[in-house]
């Protein structure tokens, strides 16, 4: 889809506190082979501050930051994937309470790790369809912690972080324009993180903590690994050349290719090599410091680009995201000018 009038505003992450792979290793907690594989340096970790917490604290960043107003701001997606503090409950609807307490619709969204672009989505065709909307505020939150979830263990190839992002898209004007955004799903390959497990009455009901590992075992052990590989290839790389196409370039041409925060063994494996991707080009230096924010990496990495001053007026930055169900995303965004808060 190829994007007209719409811009990022505002940009924001909440990274409360690391734990060191090093440490990691040292007291048991990280099996040497994931540190070794990933090549990750550390984890952003929180102690006791619960993801939706964690939401509203990024979002009132980024809402200064884009000077906006409640009154601005016309809609709130909260994009997740795992437990956000409270039982039964819209996280939504307390992040709108803390940093906004205005009264425009607050939903959330549940497509795993491609939330964030999900969520972008959602939000440029809402802005785009109707008169006089401005502002739409989008965040995301997630907090690994046991007993559910083995930040280490849990998915080998991707140690997983708590944090929180927000990124204030709008009609009126901004840092950044979005060019181009393309999703795509593929229900065939939902299966390889449920496995062949029965439906349960409650959650956990199974394992805990939650073993995707096993889970992509059993589908592939059905299926076959080439007919996984193929179809995630294949999900990856549509969404890839549609939102560059509709941008009218290149992969080459983008200055920035911002990734998911996974492990070396997997990005490499999965975007360096097939795709041509320079590191160089990534995030990966921070990324390898942060680890896997769930459907926060890509506003991540975008708010450390021009936050650092590394993404300048004229690059293109593409984004590209995966999650689990299994879909696909990506968007193409050009910095027009350096926000007033970068230090570079």
């Amino acid at each position: 889809m190829r994007v007209e009038d719409i811009y990022i505003r505002g940009t924001s992450v909440r990274l409360p506190d690391t734990v060191s792979i090093a440490d990691a290793v040292a007291s048991g907690a990280c099996p040497p082979r994931v540190a070794t594989t990933t090549g990750l340096v550390s984890v952003a970790y929180s102690p006791d501050e619960s993801a939706a917490e964690m939401a509203a604290t990024a979002a009132r960043t980024a809402l200064s930051r884009a000077d906006s107003a409640p009154e601005d701001v016309d809609l709130v997606l909260h994009a997740n994937t795992y437990h956000q503090g409270q039982d039964l409950w819209p996280a939504a609807s307390y992040i709108q309470r803390e940093a906004l307490g205005n009264t425009c619709s607050a939903l959330e969204i549940r497509q795993m790790s491609n939330g964030g672009l999900a969520a972008l989505d959602l939000a440029t065709a809402y802005l785009t369809a109707g008169d006089g909307r401005c502002d739409a505020l989008l965040t995301t939150a997630d907090r690994f912690c046991e007993p559910g979830i083995d930040r280490w263990n849990t998915d080998p190839g991707t140690p997983y972080a708590d944090g929180a992002t927000a990124l204030v898209l709008s009609r009126r004007g901004g840092f950044a324009r979005l060019r181009s955004l393309a999703l795509l799903a593929d229900p065939e390959l939902e299966p390889l993180h449920r496995g062949d497990e029965p439906f349960t009455r409650a959650p956990f009901s199974h394992r805990i903590p939650v073993d995707f590992e096993e889970a992509k075992r059993a589908f592939v052990g059905r299926v076959g690994m080439s007919y996984a590989i193929t179809r995630a290839h294949a999900g990856q790389s549509t969404v890839i050349k549609q939102a560059l196409a509709d941008a009218g370039m290149e992969l080459a041409d983008a200055e920035w290719v911002v990734l998911p925060h996974f492990g070396l063994r997997r990005l490499t494996s999965i975007y360096h090599r097939p795709f041509g991707i320079d590191p160089a080009r990534t995030t990966w230096e921070w990324s390898r410091t942060v680890g896997h924010l769930g459907a926060g990496d890509q506003f991540a990495s975008l708010d450390h680009l021009v936050s650092t001053g590394r993404a300048r007026p004229g690059d293109r930055c593409v984004l590209i995201s995966v999650g689990a169900g299994y879909s696909w995303g990506c968007a193409v965004v050009e910095i027009t000018e350096q926000p007033h808060w970068a230090t570079g």
